[in-house]
């Protein structure tokens, strides 16, 4: 079975379509539908209408519950700028679904055991990223039964090893931050256990013409996305 990963869509409904373009059986969501982008409403009803299992981001927290984000990113200021925004956008049955994702899924394979967090294993706000330290990360992962940990939070796609553990994190759909500006996602075979990265181009061009017309601090929306951090 082919499992399409997805994680921090924020709004961006025109690279969700195209990660989803991706061949795939089942697809799970790690959260963040919403902030950022122009599309936070079109994002959420895609995720129903398609009925993907989905895992509450830091930011789907912050809107559905009016809360800070707890991010420590650069560009935390412009999730704030754009809360307002991702607010009017949203009607009361969007915000109950964010108030109702859950906080991990696991999935059970033929011998082994996959987790899926949106930081890490203990907390939403928490990142694994590719230069984490490892002791770091063990103590993370502390306790927790799994073969495969997939994450997202951090925007950098990446596989790593940490002791017997596989870690995964499929890169961000909608935001990335590794110099690539191409949406980011990653698909699991579970019947070998491979795990594969995939980039797919979107109409960026038509995407910054609607933050353009439309949010605050789009200048500096639309360079993150052209610059890809």
């Amino acid at each position: 079975m082919k499992l399409l990963i997805i994680s921090d869509i924020h709004g961006n409904k025109a690279a969700l379509d195209a990660v989803l373009s991706v061949p795939h059986d089942e697809v799970i969501c790690l959260g963040d539908l919403v902030d950022y982008g122009p599309d936070p409403a079109e994002c959420i009803e895609l995720i129903k209408k398609e009925d993907i299992p989905v895992i509450k981001g830091n930011h789907d927290n912050a809107v559905a519950s009016r809360v800070d984000c707890g991010c420590g990113y650069k560009y935390k200021h412009l999730s704030t700028a754009t809360r307002e925004y991702t607010w009017d956008q949203l009607d009361d049955s969007h915000m109950e679904f964010l108030r109702g994702l859950t906080m991990y899924i696991e999935k059970d394979l033929a011998d082994k055991k996959m987790y899926f967090a949106h930081g890490s294993p203990r907390s939403m706000y928490e990142y694994i990223k590719p230069d984490t330290p490892e002791d770091e990360v063990l103590e993370m992962i502390e306790g927790l039964e799994a073969d495969f940990i997939v994450v997202g939070h951090s925007h950098l796609p990446f596989v790593r090893h940490v002791g017997d553990v596989t870690i995964i994190n499929p890169g961000s759909v909608g935001q990335p931050r590794d110099g690539d500006i191409r949406a980011s996602c990653a698909v699991f075979d579970t019947d070998n256990y491979s795990v594969e990265i995939i980039r797919c181009e979107y109409d960026l061009e038509t995407m910054c013409q609607r933050i353009r017309g439309s949010m605050p601090h789009a200048d500096e929306l639309i360079e993150i996305l052209k610059r890809g951090f």
